[in-house]
């Protein structure tokens, strides 16, 4: 059975993965309705684990809450072995590295930026993105089936891509938009997290 994390350190956890987010952004990752995700983030606020930015409506976790966080990400992963998940995080590092040649090839076009202009290039680098998000989908899936906080990325991946298809070239390499590759970068945030891996040391980004 899949293990089912606290509802609270779902959201202190999708804070923490996002840095900076709007309350609906947090309860999407988080997976609950903007109510709940609300309701946590001022418990996040009254523990002092969280602050708003009202400039530009904003939640970001405090040093303390960041604190926190490591504190419970422990407790949260305490059944872990070292190397539970690398049977799954392997498969995920190689897509990673092709996904990254696939961004790179979305936005620029023979050197310079791409204008969207060429529609045959950007169907053929669509395409691509399709058949990568199928690859991905059963080590997503297989994800999901160790953390049940993990199972919506599969449906959000394949949404996203949906996206993508259907004209929405935004959605590709957007930032801060719910995009792919927004929704790619929370997933290997959340497996570099959950393992405790130093992003750095690794060299994925």
């Amino acid at each position: 059975m899949a293990h089912r994390s606290h509802p609270l350190f779902r959201t202190h956890h999708a804070l923490r993965i996002k840095g900076f987010a709007k309350t609906e952004v947090v309860a999407e990752v988080a997976g609950h309705d903007v109510e709940t995700a609300e309701q946590h983030l001022q418990q996040l606020e009254g523990n002092g684990h969280a602050q708003f930015r009202e400039a530009r409506a904003l939640w970001q976790l405090t040093p303390d809450g960041r604190i926190a966080h490591a504190e419970a990400l422990a407790a949260d992963t305490a059944h872990l072995g070292p190397d539970s998940l690398t049977h799954i995080y392997d498969p995920f590092l190689a897509l990673n590295g092709r996904f990254k040649e696939l961004c790179g090839d979305w936005q620029l076009r023979n050197g310079t930026p791409n204008d969207h202009a060429d529609a045959a290039y950007d169907s053929a680098v669509i395409t691509r993105l399709v058949a990568l998000n199928a690859e991905a989908q059963p080590v997503v899936i297989a994800i999901g089936h160790e953390f049940e906080r993990f199972a919506d990325y599969s449906r959000r991946l394949a949404q996203t891509c949906q996206k993508v298809v259907d004209g929405e070239t935004k959605m590709f390499t957007g930032v801060m938009c719910g995009s792919y590759h927004d929704v790619w970068m929370e997933l290997h945030e959340d497996l570099i997290l959950t393992q405790g891996i130093d992003r750095e040391q690794e060299g994925s980004f």
